[in-house]
């Protein structure tokens, strides 16, 4: 029987550890076509086509999308990173705004506009907040781009047939490459240089960070929570957080994912990455040579920039799912699962070695 189609798809920052998940699972749900758009673009095939899109340049934007009249569904998680916290939001607000400028015209049965945002909404990212943050606490003094997105989709909203959803994931854990804000492959790389030096495995960020609670996110249920988000007429104009519905502390973890990699576990050593592991190219070129894996340049399987800050919070970090899973979302995973699956996955795709 064939599968009936419920739409056509545009994700937007398809290249990113998120958007490639999603379009995978909207490939494999059969009902979906997909426009993958993203900086680079990509092959496409059968029911996918990617375009190459700056989302910044205005005119650009408006000339590749003025055939997307077939469009229903957009599903927003594009990102252009800032040195500061202010920086950030007018890129990041300007590129949402030439997409639905470009769209909302000639996509006339436009249904959904699903937004992609994290825990930045609650102000995680600078200090500690209020845990388990819930979908209706309050917001904080501005700047915070994500806010800025959602404020702009309430207001285009008004009085249109087509209805928003922002979705609100923990730290994302997922096997795509190419995007360097990946915490799985991160820790992956960094405990395989630290095997290749024959050094245990210490957890390099703040020592109050070692002993707090913490959550992520893996990219396989965050798209399926993403797809249901803007597909139920219920969760219409709604926030959700989604993560995988358990807790951990990384003192319990850590030694789990040393024993993972064959490795003695380390007492925690504050270390900067962004330092420490800036000189350490030429040795993971030697590696890939060594244990034949594929030439991927370093720089841009790791942002280490990344790991100090996710490894600085001393903080408990976790929101409140319960609302989604009320709404009738119940799907969960296991997070020291989701780490070894995603090592295995890297292994398989020969991004990090296999020992003997």
């Amino acid at each position: 029987m064939e599968t009936k189609l419920k739409g056509t798809a545009l994700v937007v920052g398809a290249s990113g550890v998120i958007g490639k998940k999603l379009i995978e699972f909207l490939l494999d749900n059969g009902a979906w076509n997909v426009i993958g758009l993203s900086r680079k673009g990509g092959e496409g095939g059968g029911r996918l086509k990617n375009l190459a899109i700056d989302l910044l340049d205005r005119e650009d934007t408006e000339e590749k999308l003025r055939n997307c009249n077939l469009v229903t569904h957009i599903f927003y998680a594009a990102y252009q990173d800032r040195p500061s916290w202010e920086a950030l939001v007018q890129p990041n607000l300007d590129m949402l705004i030439n997409l639905m400028d470009a769209v909302e015209p000639v996509a006339t049965n436009l249904q959904h506009v699903s937004l992609m945002q994290g825990y930045k909404v609650y102000g995680a990212h600078l200090g500690p907040f209020k845990t388990p943050a819930k979908e209706e606490d309050a917001g904080f003094v501005p700047p915070e781009f994500n806010l800025s997105q959602q404020y702009f989709l309430e207001e285009r909203q008004r009085g249109k047939n087509w209805t928003w959803s922002a979705i609100r994931p923990s730290v994302v854990g997922g096997a795509s490459l190419g995007n360097p804000m990946n915490l799985a492959l991160l820790i992956a790389i960094y405990a395989s240089i630290s095997k290749e030096l024959k050094l245990p495995l210490r957890f390099p960020g703040k020592p109050g960070a070692y002993h707090s609670l913490m959550e992520m996110t893996d990219a396989g249920l965050l798209a399926k929570a993403t797809v249901w988000a803007a597909t139920e007429p219920a969760n219409a104009n709604q926030a959700f957080n989604i993560a995988n519905g358990d807790l951990f502390r990384w003192k319990d973890l850590w030694p789990k994912i040393a024993q993972y990699f064959e490795m003695p576990v380390g007492s925690p050593l504050h270390l900067p990455l962004q330092t420490v592991m800036r000189d350490k190219g030429s040795l993971w070129e030697k590696m890939q040579s060594n244990y034949n894996l594929p030439r991927l340049k370093y720089d841009q399987l790791s942002n280490w920039a990344f790991g100090d800050f996710v490894f600085s919070w001393d903080y408990d970090f976790f929101a409140d799912s319960s609302k989604s899973r009320r709404s009738g979302f119940h799907e969960y995973v296991d997070t020291e699962k989701m780490f070894f699956k995603l090592f295995d996955e890297f292994r398989a795709q020969g991004v990090i070695p296999t020992y003997s």
